[in-house]
């Protein structure tokens, strides 16, 4: 089922690893830790212990950025596996809202990715279809996608010898919310060319073919979309050399090309309920004296229906997802989890990677989810069923998983608690590097104390990153250092999420030596010319100065050989005195592994990457046939200074690039480009 690819061999760590977490799932413990510092190659872990077990898998991340990383990794690993992608399929999504302080409406608003959108689909599609899936997800996989039960009875079946009536089969398409589109063949349509039909599925790369000879169906092909070629395989019977014939296939099962589908027969059903609901709500509203909000939500409904009943779809058909699922109010929604559960059964494993972040964002989800809906419901833009269109809580979402495993460098106690002592340690990086070395300064003098220790490490051409605790320290550091003639810079959350990138590939470019910021933990801040993390004020316990977060920032030091961290504090906390034996202990494990194996540890080399604005980056715009695209040259877009015709062109070849930012997964400057389509829109 599951053939791992990859030239390394488990090695360090990572042996003992795999094989403690393997057996304790075979075992049947539902919760265990992998401790895995950063560097050790806790994805390899995850891969193998996934062939060892031959079980489907669900990784979940807490950002669909650090989860693309994943699916790239796995599927390397697995590449012939059914690997797939299940994130939020919206480049932007503004969710529908009231503030009743403004009395300001804010409609949803939604770019839906469409490679995104396939790789969705085509992930529930492996789930159904497949004993050997792997899906990489963000935290959006608890959110409501509708019954697998219901996703599974609509299909479309079509085998060779079947009869060939094209009106019949886009009747069936069209139930499955395929388009007919003679002109603009995509994902998701249907076209009819004489003795043959064209079907695009919403969730491949590749278009099916059907020919008809005498009212039947003679064959069934793929073929290339853009160039129509058919996909080709060796005959049989031919030699080395010979002629390729067409691929055929016997029978090919269509898929619908979006989650939430309505059976004619349920809907009658539910439209009655929804009515009965309708009812009962407005003359509430009405009761307390809300005539306006009455009538909005009789309006809104009706409106709902109807598109309904006609196409089979609205925007917002899943705020009525409950009635059509034969859910009770308060039930949880079906999400990625139940198509896993139906699939198989419990015989599958949970990977919640960088758990200290994720295992938190999942539990709040629902909280902020549920105080939106509950004012859309108060001033009559939504029924109550609304909010069982929601993301499951936590406590729904725990037992539905038969076996979960926690991967962080810093798991939170909760994680360590309820493994009861389930953890497998990942200590060893196959590099030989030891974390770093930890001294503790008086804060008195912190600030002179700190300029000597940059003088050092810039003569050596090392770079130094600095936390502070407020944003105005970042900045007022930052100018007196530059006053004493050293390259200084800030990081924080005012500044562009895009400038932000930049910043710390200028710091990698050497244009600076040393950069400040208040939170530098950030997961993937992966700097290996930075030789020295000083942490001012580490005696200030709360957030910032936690165990999680010191030992999160002293891991910024672990990718050069002569890191080092420097805390500056008066007094040792218990978060102090718990980060540092803990890196103690990290450095004598790794130290003593050197020591057996007669490893001499060496530097991480990472190589440049390019900036997500990259200024000789170009494209297509107005009458010039390369342009220098910067934000600046966003900015410099006035809509009024446009015809009509311009604005429209320049409307369309700017959605081609944030969606091809969208695709190579540069949501930042993606939004960049879709803020500037809303203006030019509006005007």
């Amino acid at each position: 089922m599951f053939q791992l690819t990859s030239s390394f061999k488990p090695t360090g760590d990572q042996p003992q690893a795999i094989e403690k977490l393997s057996a304790g799932i075979i075992n049947g413990l539902k919760n265990q830790v992998l401790l895995g510092v950063t560097g050790s190659g806790k994805t390899f872990t995850m891969a193998n212990i996934i062939q060892k077990l031959k079980m489907p898998a669900l990784i979940i991340s807490h950002n669909k950025t650090l989860a693309g990383q994943l699916y790239q990794e796995m599927r390397d690993f697995f590449p012939e596996n059914a690997v797939s992608y299940f994130v939020s399929y919206y480049d932007f999504y503004q969710p529908e809202a009231y503030i009743p302080q403004t009395d300001t409406y804010i409609e949803k608003e939604a770019q839906i990715n469409e490679l995104i959108d396939k790789l969705r689909l085509q992930a529930t599609t492996n789930l159904l279809t497949r004993n050997d899936t792997i899906v990489v997800a963000s935290v959006s996989c608890i959110y409501n996608i509708g019954s697998p039960v219901e996703y599974g009875k609509f299909i479309a079946e079509i085998k060779i010898g079947d009869e060939a009536d094209w009106n019949k089969i886009s009747r069936r398409l069209v139930e499955l919310l395929y388009d007919r589109s003679e002109f603009e063949f995509k994902r998701g349509t249907f076209r009819i060319r004489g003795d043959h039909m064209d079907i695009y599925p919403a969730y491949e790369d590749y278009g099916i073919r059907l020919t008809a000879k005498n009212n039947v169906i003679s064959s069934i092909l793929k073929f290339e979309p853009l160039t129509g070629k058919e996909f080709m395989t060796p005959s049989p019977t031919s030699g080395v050399g010979d002629a390729v014939t067409a691929a055929q296939i016997k029978k090919i099962v269509i898929y619908p090309a979006k989650h939430y589908l309505t059976d004619p027969i349920l809907f009658q059903k539910a439209e009655q309920q929804i009515r009965n609901d309708l009812k009962k709500e407005s003359d509430s509203l009405k009761s307390q004296k809300k005539l306006a909000e009455a009538e909005r939500l009789i309006r809104r409904v009706n409106y709902d229906l109807e598109m309904i009943k006609e196409v089979g779809y609205v925007n917002g058909i899943e705020n009525y997802s409950r009635y059509f699922d034969g859910r009770k109010p308060g039930d949880p929604p079906y999400s990625l989890i139940n198509y896993f559960q139906k699939a198989y059964g419990n015989k599958f494993v949970v990977f919640i990677d960088e758990s200290h972040m994720t295992v938190p964002q999942l539990r709040g989800m629902y909280n902020g989810d549920h105080s939106r809906k509950k004012t859309l419901i108060e001033f009559g833009f939504r029924l109550n069923a609304s909010l069982d269109n929601r993301p499951l809580k936590f406590e729904e979402l725990y037992p539905k998983v038969p076996h979960l495993i926690y991967v962080s460098a810093t798991p939170n106690e909760w994680e360590q608690n309820i493994s009861k002592g389930a953890i497998a340690e990942q200590l060893v990086r196959p590099t030989g590097i030891v974390d770093p070395k930890i001294t503790i300064r008086p804060a008195k003098n912190e600030v002179t104390d700190l300029i000597e220790e940059i003088t050092k490490r810039v003569k050596e051409n090392q770079k130094i990153l600095v936390t502070t605790l407020t944003k105005k320290i970042a900045e007022d550091l930052s100018e007196f250092l530059k006053e004493k003639k050293i390259r200084a810079s800030y990081l924080h959350s005012d500044i562009q999420t895009l400038e932000r990138s930049d910043i710390l590939d200028n710091l990698r470019k050497n244009e600076f030596d040393v950069l400040i910021g208040v939170n530098l933990l950030r997961e993937g801040l992966d700097l290996p010319e930075v030789s020295l993390v000083a942490i001012l004020d580490a005696d200030k316990e709360g957030f910032l100065r936690s165990k999680t977060s010191l030992i999160q920032t002293m891991g910024r030091a672990a990718r050069n050989i002569t890191g080092e961290v420097i805390m500056y504090a008066d007094q040792k906390t218990k978060s102090i005195n718990a980060a540092v034996n803990e890196i103690d202990r990290r450095r004598s494990y790794q130290t003593a592994y050197n020591e057996r194996h007669h490893i001499t540890p060496r530097s991480i080399y990472k190589p440049l990457r390019e900036k997500i604005i990259e200024e000789e980056q170009r494209f297509l715009f107005l009458d010039k046939p390369k342009t220098k695209y910067t934000e600046k040259f966003l900015e410099d877009i006035e809509p009024d200074s446009l015809t009509p015709y311009d604005r429209k062109k320049t409307v369309k070849r700017l959605e081609q690039e944030m969606r091809r930012q969208a695709e190579d997964l540069n949501f930042e400057l993606a939004i960049k480009i879709r803020n500037k389509v809303s203006e030019l829109k509006k005007s």
